[in-house]
């Protein structure tokens, strides 16, 4: 796969979320929780109701997951606006059961049960999205990019982003987000003596 790039501007992840939502609900819930939590793909795929719900129903404050990948514990908060998404989807496709994957494709296992979506799939939802919206170099990766490069124009210290993403130090957050030459650019514009 190509490298890809944290989509860098609001009004675009709004454009591609509206897009998504326009296809597919699943499609759009994936995308929003991807940008918004910072997971990988992988963990993402995997989730199932019991990581996101409560036995009563209700969301879940925090999303709680021992990362494939590293295989370290990660723990974030679901805000209140992910809790009414999550909720909505909730409320047309869960059939309640705890065990059944959030992000389910068309093809069933042996028992007859949803697999959940792969990673392929994915990455060709969202690039067929992104072509038609004019955006470039998306892939399943631009959501956690994404997730890290808000979080840190935000001002949120890339310690704490390197700590939620899981790396192993900050130069490598920093390049993950795609902190690029065209930033460092205007960060010494900025100065401007």
């Amino acid at each position: 796969m190509n490298f890809v790039e944290p989509i860098r501007n609001k009004k675009e992840i709004q454009r591609m979320a509206d897009a998504l939502y326009e296809k597919s609900e699943r499609d759009h819930l994936l995308f929003i929780l991807g940008v918004s939590t910072g997971f990988r793909i992988s963990d993402l795929l995997d989730l199932r109701y019991s990581e996101i719900l409560n036995n009563d129903g209700t969301v879940k404050d925090y999303v709680k997951l021992r990362e494939t990948k590293t295989g370290k514990n990660n723990k974030i908060k679901i805000t209140d606006k992910r809790k009414e998404d999550i909720a909505n989807y909730k409320g047309k496709y869960f059939d309640g059961s705890m065990d059944a994957y959030v992000f389910p494709s068309q093809k069933k296992d042996e028992n007859g049960n949803p697999k959940p979506m792969n990673r392929q799939q994915v990455w060709r939802i969202l690039q067929r999205t992104a072509n038609d919206l004019g955006i470039a170099d998306i892939g399943s990766h631009s959501m956690r990019k994404t997730f890290g490069y808000g979080l840190f124009k935000k001002g949120v210290d890339v310690a704490v982003i390197q700590d939620m993403l899981n790396h192993s130090n900050q130069k490598e957050t920093l390049r993950y987000i795609g902190i690029n030459q065209d930033m460092k650019d205007e960060a010494i514009e900025a100065l401007d003596f």
